[in-house]
């Protein structure tokens, strides 16, 4: 085939996934919100099934329901025949992707959860399926077409039932209000991990972070800069707010026209760059390259609780 031939399959291909979509969001089913209710209602955990193509959507939903605060596995029917039943539990709901309802091997499964009273949804395109007929509630997918030229291989079928999954799992995690830190909770590694780590995280504290009351003279900021190796120090007043910052630049242009026993107040750089410890990461990067600074203090009002430098950022990974 010619390249531009090769080029039509894949537009062909991937309009016709997403003219899949589009029909599927356009008839929702309206058991969709009983669904997640009982997912949410649910004790246990939520059970993925699947056979074929459909077993690997049913990984990865599973993943996605579990990334995002609701506990679910995968479990393939056949392994289920032969033991892997016992895994499921009463308190448990059973989510079954199967586009014709009818694969020999979701025989068992569905014995054994009617047998134990366990909800058993179907996500399916055939409503007279034996999965549809077992099934306590059904999410029907429009039965179309698949996108191959044969009209055999799972396609559409199942870019649909991915959909229908994520759904379900971004609806049960919004009706649990689960956030960015529990999100963080879950995801400490990676660039997901990494996005999500606050300047707390990361940042010095107590006897680690450079400060000096404003009373104090150059030669004491010079002290406690040599004691870090942040190449800055912060100047608080009376209340221990944070009022200054006076840095290894500051020291090089004031060595021309002052002495050691200058008061640092009258040095100082006034109203510097502050953090807020609930800020993430790439936020104080942003300041960082916006401003042109190597360090800021991180203040809670205006107190000073920490510092963070950009060596710290570089070693978790970023930049």
């Amino acid at each position: 085939m010619k390249n531009s031939e090769l080029r039509n399959v894949a537009i062909r291909v991937i309009k016709k996934e997403a003219e899949a979509l589009s029909l599927l969001s356009e008839n929702i089913s309206e058991t969709f919100p009983a669904v997640v209710n009982k997912i949410n209602d649910q004790s246990g955990r939520v059970v993925l099934i699947g056979v074929g193509k459909s077993s690997h959507i049913a990984k990865k939903v599973a993943s996605t329901f579990a990334s995002t605060g609701t506990p679910a596995f995968f479990i393939h029917p056949t392994e289920a025949s032969h033991g892997d039943l016992g895994m499921i539990m009463p308190n448990d709901i059973v989510i079954v992707f199967s586009k014709s309802g009818d694969s020999y091997e979701l025989k068992d499964v569905l014995l054994y959860c009617k047998k134990k009273l366990i909800p058993i949804v179907a996500i399916t395109a055939i409503m007279q399926s034996s999965l549809a007929n077992a099934s306590d509630f059904i999410l029907l997918l429009p039965n179309i077409d698949e996108a191959c030229t044969l009209g055999l291989a799972p396609t559409t079928s199942s870019i649909m039932m991915l959909a229908i999954g994520d759904a379900l799992a971004v609806a049960c995690l919004e009706i649990n209000k689960f956030s960015k830190n529990d999100f963080k909770l879950f995801h400490p590694a990676g660039k997901i991990g990494l996005n999500l780590l606050k300047v707390s995280d990361i940042m010095h504290i107590g006897k680690e972070v450079p400060l000096i009351s404003s009373e104090a003279s150059m030669s004491d900021a010079i002290l406690e800069m040599t004691r870090f190796r942040f190449g800055c120090v912060g100047v608080t007043d009376e209340a221990g707010s944070l009022i200054g910052i006076f840095t290894d630049g500051d020291l090089r242009r004031s060595l021309i026209s002052v002495n050691l026993s200058s008061p640092i107040s009258g040095l100082m750089v006034k109203n510097p760059e502050l953090l807020d410890p609930n800020s993430y990461i790439v936020d104080a990067i942003k300041i960082f390259k916006n401003r042109r600074i190597p360090s800021a203090f991180v203040c809670s009002s205006t107190k000073p609780i920490g510092i963070l430098h950009i060596h710290d950022i570089l070693q978790k990974g970023f930049l």
